[in-house]
């Protein structure tokens, strides 16, 4: 196989909003990596996208039709999760051949120029059952509930065959066999409890003196952990991310700032988003009853369980002291600031947390990008494309 092909196909991105608008689900942070990271480190080759024909096609996407090149490919449905089990059946399948469970329909097929009879349509040959256990994502919620797993594969996917840096001894370490530290991280006078799961801190990750890291946990390249930080597995803190206070089983995907005290927990934060200073969410009712989400695709709520947080959509703003209302979840680029718990649905390029006054798009644009500046990034003409086709759909 030459190159992965990811397809959303029959994933319906549409219901893991306010992630899959600006971003493909492959692209979506679970665990320590992308779920694109995952399927590219296991098989060891590049990536691409297939077409879809929507303001999300950009220069890696890929049209499946007769004058594709002689490779031999491997198109994989992107809310997959791999695993060694996944992997070592694919690397036996042969060109037409679909890798499908009873549960989740596909996984992969491959194949090569010779299967393709149109735009976008393959001929298969056969198919060969995976009885296994397969995780996928089908709703956002699920990135929080899944992240303990995601972690622990991550954890041996990434550090198999290598050794931590050396760790300083001004730390207190329990289980250290299960605690990996990436070159460049800065890590003093801290307590990294591995005894229900594994630490993993990455290139030039910093984490302050008085922090409390209890596994599984990922601290991402490039992230800072500020003093005196309480972080519970099953947390992520994504890349270039700033966190304090109190973290819980959340996932942060990358340059996102919790960077006060306030409590985050059962919760997902898209990228450059800023909670402010003493933000915190409720993650349980106080009937212990269903939490349920508002699923805009379907127009109707759908139950996550009794615990869940808070959901937010990249380049998203908290003021200070916002209290989220249990399951909240709040859409893409929007400014929430409120008097007392938040409304459980807060739609995109929302100023305020009523839904009544929308955020102007060129404002929303300037701000975004002197957020970027505080971390070294300028706004794209890319991002301003995709953001710009985003506020004609709210």
């Amino acid at each position: 196989m030459q190159k992965i092909i990811f397809t959303e196909e029959y994933c319906r991105p549409e219901n893991l909003h306010p992630f899959t608008f600006t971003r493909h689900i492959q692209d979506i942070r679970i665990g320590i990596l992308t779920i694109r990271e995952k399927w590219e480190r296991y098989l060891k080759i590049p990536s691409a996208d297939k077409w879809e024909d929507n303001y999300l096609d950009d220069e890696r996407s890929v049209k499946i039709e007769k004058g594709i090149s002689k490779d031999d490919y491997l198109l994989v449905h992107a809310n997959v999760l791999p695993t060694k089990a996944i992997i070592s059946k694919i690397k036996r399948m042969r060109n037409g051949e679909l890798l499908s469970s009873e549960k989740e329909g596909g996984i992969a097929f491959k194949f090569s120029n010779k299967e393709v009879l149109g735009l976008h349509k393959i001929k298969v040959n056969s198919s060969v059952k995976f009885k296994d256990d397969i995780q996928a994502l089908h709703y956002p919620w699920e990135i929080f509930q899944k992240n303990d797993w995601a972690l622990r594969e991550d954890f041996t996917l990434v550090t198999a065959g290598r050794k931590s840096k050396a760790i300083s001894k001004t730390n207190k370490l329990i289980k250290p066999a299960q605690i990996f530290i990436e070159a460049g991280a800065k890590v003093e006078h801290c307590i990294l409890n591995a005894s229900e799961g594994p630490v993993y801190i990455g290139k030039n990750a910093v984490v302050m003196e008085g922090s409390m890291l209890r596994g599984p946990v990922a601290i991402c390249e490039g992230a800072v952990v500020k003093m005196g930080t309480k972080i519970y597995g099953a947390t992520t803190v994504g890349p270039f991310c700033t966190v304090a206070g109190e973290l819980k089983n959340s996932v942060l995907f990358g340059y996102s700032n919790k960077a006060h005290d306030g409590y985050l927990g059962d919760s997902v934060i898209g990228e450059w988003c800023n909670l402010g200073a003493g933000t915190s969410n409720s993650n349980v009712k106080n009937n212990a009853g269903e939490v349920k989400y508002w699923i805009d695709a379907d127009q109707k709520e759908k139950s996550a369980g009794i615990k869940g947080g808070l959901l937010m959509g990249d380049y998203s703003k908290a003021a200070i002291n916002t209290s989220f209302n249990t399951g909240t979840m709040v859409g893409v680029c929007s400014n929430v600031f409120s008097a007392g718990l938040t409304p459980k649905f807060i739609s995109g390029f929302c100023w305020g947390a009523d839904g009544i006054t929308k955020y102007k798009l060129e404002k929303a644009l300037i701000d975004i990008d002197n957020w970027k500046k505080l971390k070294g990034h300028t706004i794209s003409e890319r991002e301003k494309q995709i953001l710009t086709d985003i506020y004609k759909l709210t």
